[in-house]
């Protein structure tokens, strides 16, 4: 299913993504508004799209796993219910091909060695510490994406905005050198150069192979990762208020037997 189109270089998410408390208190009170996207998982009978959780992996992989790790996901939960749903024999491959090694160790002489991923792994982190992180990126430190979703006022729609909101600025807008007017970001001047464009990503399932659709799929894919057992915990809290119904519809009915013949 994967394909890796040649040219597509690792973009970072850095600026976009990590917004402090008192930019996000800016970001409500700013005159503008975060898009909407009717993504398939909203609604209390929401499920995710497994076609979609898919192609946001692939869109990660290509376009932000240079920068940005994922670190509480193994690559086995790629293939458990309620997320992208990949075959045994795919999440094998998926974990061997990954862009970066499984550092492991220490081996019979006590060093520390690298080897290809295995399902039972965790993706493996862009950079072996906060220190590195900050040296590629300009003294920026690139956020783990695990809960970014959940983390950002606006969730998948805070991410879907950023990624498509980049513009041309204002005739009275100065932007620095180095920043890009970004519509969606709180202060509007954003580090990070758009980092999607169409045909950046190879689809084979048919989807249109637009920023739009990448966009779309890679904030489904986080919001999975934040909450990756959401339709379980959904299925759960009717299966409580159906019982709960039938319940109390029994205590009622029990209730008027019992007393019927009482005067209240």
């Amino acid at each position: 299913m994967f394909k890796t189109k040649a040219g597509v270089n690792a973009l970072v998410l850095a600026a976009a993504l990590s917004v402090g408390g008192a930019q996000l208190a800016h970001a409500a009170e700013a005159d503008f508004e975060l898009k909407n996207v009717d993504f398939s998982f909203e609604g209390p009978f929401g499920t995710f799209d497994r076609g979609q959780l898919q192609r946001g992996y692939k869109v990660y992989v290509e376009s932000c796993a240079g920068c940005h790790g994922i670190d509480y996901l193994a690559f086995r939960n790629l293939g458990e219910p309620g997320g992208p749903e990949f075959s045994e024999d795919v999440v094998s491959v998926l974990a061997e091909e990954f862009p970066r090694q499984v550092t492991d160790g220490p081996d019979e002489t006590g060093e520390m060695f690298e080897r290809p991923g295995t399902p039972p792994d965790r993706l493996p982190p862009p950079f072996p510490n906060e220190a590195a992180a900050r040296a590629a990126n300009g003294g920026a430190y690139p956020p783990d994406l695990s809960v970014i979703a959940k983390a950002r006022a606006g969730g998948p729609d805070y991410i879907y905005s950023i990624l498509t909101g980049y513009e041309e600025p204002p005739a009275d807008v100065e932007m620095r050198p180095g920043q890009y007017y970004n519509a969606y970001f709180p202060g509007h001047a954003i580090g990070m150069p758009p980092p999607l464009d169409d045909g950046l990503v190879s689809f084979d399932d048919g989807a249109p192979e637009t920023l739009d659709q990448y966009a779309k799929d890679v904030s489904a894919f986080l919001m999975w990762t934040a909450e990756p057992k959401l339709e379980a915990r959904r299925r759960l809290g009717f299966e409580v208020m159906v019982f709960l119904i039938i319940f109390a519809g029994m205590m009622y009915f029990s209730y008027k037997k019992l007393w019927r013949d009482v005067e209240h």
